[in-house]
Parts: C-alpha cells; sequence; structure tokens
C-alpha cells in the first residue's frame, strides 16, 4: 500500500546551491533524496513547498513523498538524522492525507530576514551566517510605516527578478512586520505564496527606507508602477529564513482505514 509521508526540515543554506537538486552541485533536495533511497530501498522524488535559493535557509521548509515502505514515519526519521550532513535537520516525519502535496496544498508561509545592526560584526554573536550586517543607521519607524503597504493582493510583478515569467504576477501578502530584538532588526513577511526573490526585494526597498531615501508614504505607487527599478534592491540571501509553511488540517493527517466487509453469503 501506498503511503504519502510529510518531512518538516531546518538547514543551513550557507555551503547549498539552494534546496533544488542539480547534477553536480550540493542541493538540500539532493542530500535528502539520496539518503532516503537507501532508507526506503526504491528511488524517491521528494516535493519541496518552495526552492529556497543558495545561501537562504530554512527551520520550516515541508517536503513530501509517496512510498511503499512499512518503516514507521518516526524510525525513517531517525534513520535520516543519523546520516545527514550537520547543516540538514529533520524536525518530524509523519504520515498524511494521500492528497497532501507539499507544494500546491500550502495555504500560507512565512519568511523572516534578519538584518544584524550595530557597529560591531555580527560574527561576535556568531550570527554571522543568518544576518546581513547594516551599520548605519536605520529609521525602524519609517520601515514600519512602510510595511502595511505591502498587505494584500496586488501585482507584484515590480519585486522580482527581471525575466521571470508566471501565470500571474498577483500575490497576497498577509502581514508584514518590522521588530526589534536587541542587535537585530526582523522583518517577518507572511503570505499565501511569493515570486521569485520578491521577499528579499521587499526587504530591500524597506531597507532603503529606512536610509531615508525613499518615503513610506511612496510604496504604494512603488508597488503599483509594476517597474523593477523603481523597487529596492534584492537583499543577500544569508539573512532569508522560511520559519513554516501552514496547510489545512485536514490534508494532515492520513485518511480511516476502510471497514472490512463482510463475506458474501454462500451460495446453494
Amino acid at each position: 500500500m501506498e503511503r504519502n509521508i510529510r518531512l518538516v526540515i531546518a538547514y543551513d543554506g550557507t555551503d547549498f546551491h539552494g534546496w533544488q537538486r542539480q547534477p553536480g552541485l550540493r542541493t538540500v533536495q539532493g542530500e535528502i533524496e539520496a539518503v532516503l533511497m537507501r532508507i526506503i530501498r526504491h528511488p524517491v522524488n521528494l516535493a519541496g513547498s518552495g526552492r529556497t535559493d543558495a545561501g537562504v535557509h530554512a527551520r520550516g521548509q515541508v517536503a513530501n513523498f509517496k512510498t511503499t515502505s512499512v518503516v514507521p514515519p518516526d524510525r525513517i526519521r531517525r534513520a535520516l538524522e543519523s546520516r545527514l550532513p550537520a547543516d540538514i535537520g529533520i524536525r518530524t516525519a509523519d504520515d498524511v492525507h494521500p492528497d497532501f502535496i507539499a507544494t500546491s496544498s500550502a495555504e500560507a508561509k512565512m519568511y523572516r530576514y534578519r538584518i544584524y545592526h550595530a557597529p560591531t560584526r555580527p560574527v561576535e554573536q556568531m550570527a554571522h551566517r543568518y544576518t546581513y550586517h547594516c551599520w548605519i543607521d536605520l529609521d525602524i519607524e519609517r520601515m514600519r510605516s512602510a510595511a502595511g503597504h505591502f498587505v494584500g493582493a496586488h501585482d507584484f510583478s515590480g519585486f522580482m527578478n527581471a525575466g521571470t515569467v508566471r501565470e500571474s504576477y498577483v500575490r497576497r501578502v498577509l502581514a508584514c512586520t518590522v521588530t526589534r530584538q536587541e542587535q537585530e532588526i526582523h522583518i517577518d513577511v507572511e503570505g499565501t505564496g511569493f515570486l521569485y526573490n520578491q521577499v528579499r526585494i521587499m526587504v530591500g526597498t524597506l531597507f532603503e527606507i529606512g536610509r531615508g531615501r525613499r518615503e513610506p508614504d511612496a510604496l504604494p505607487e512603488i508597488i503599483a508602477s509594476r517597474d523593477r527599478t523603481r523597487a529596492g534592491q534584492t537583499m543577500p540571501p544569508q539573512g532569508l529564513c522560511l520559519e513554516w509553511v501552514r496547510y489545512p488540517a485536514h490534508l494532515l493527517v492520513p485518511p480511516e482505514p476502510s471497514a472490512p466487509t463482510d463475506p458474501p453469503e454462500p451460495t446453494a
């Protein structure tokens, strides 16, 4: 009987060429698939919730795969953890509904961008692999004021890499917040889906507003222009982390086993 198993995965993206399997390159998907095939003893296609870029991290990446193996999910998790390199961790493994697909079943996901905002280098706090270092003044109140303009459904074609082609460039942002925690500024962006590099460009635009190069009230016009040259820079990847992905509750549990049927009555 085929089963559908969901993995929740954490990884340090520094030394990976992103999530997606690529011939001859070290990727998160490639590393996990290679180990997984040795555990369940058949080829596997691990479908991730999204393709994080080279250098981008994850605390809550989600992936699923189909298998006929009878190995229990927690044993699969422990076997993966014991064989994978130290920069990948499997947080959970669960049997889920056959219709669960990590990519298309997602309701929302949240990314956090961390800016280390201090004159000293982040290596002093062992944060240099996970933050972008900014030592110049940033006005966090201006950034907060602007962030709210991202919320809602907008055409974000001005906030993606030039040349990217999609059927629709409309994406819904559910929340965008800017907070300070000691030496770090955290920009959290929650949405139903994102274009390529959208979050890093959103953060780059808020960064320029924080520096005083743009006004917070100019953001609606920048979004409406759909012009990539009007938005900010694409921020470096090391500050970005996929924190979590949310799914409908009914897809996170396997279907109830069918009740046995009575054998047919013997015929004369």
